[in-house]
């Protein structure tokens, strides 16, 4: 059975973790032994892994349907050789403003 292989997100999040939580681990614990950085190093490395495999996976891609107007919305086509009229709608009629006296 083979393996998946990983993808970029998953790549990315998970380098990204065992960086940051290294850093931050070695910061907060203080650890100078070398048992102590081993042991800040294996846990940053299995949070990695952890967060790197919670990614979560493209799904399938499902076809969108496309919904395309009926022949009857559609205006029809001009005649060739006739004039085409535009019609065009009257402008709103604004109420009339009146500056108060002052």
């Amino acid at each position: 059975m083979a393996m998946p292989r990983p993808t970029v997100a998953q790549l990315a999040y998970g380098s990204c973790t065992v960086i940051f939580s290294t850093f931050a681990m070695l910061l907060l614990s203080g650890a100078s032994s070398g048992v102590g950085i081993a042991v800040v190093a294996v846990s940053a490395l299995a949070l990695g892994l952890l967060v790197a495999m919670t990614v979560p996976l493209p799904g399938p891609r499902r076809p969108v349907a496309v919904v395309r107007p009926a022949v009857a919305d559609r205006p029809a086509a001009p005649e060739p050789g006739r004039p085409v009229r535009a019609t065009v709608a009257p402008p709103a009629r604004e109420p009339v403003r009146e500056r108060a006296a002052s």
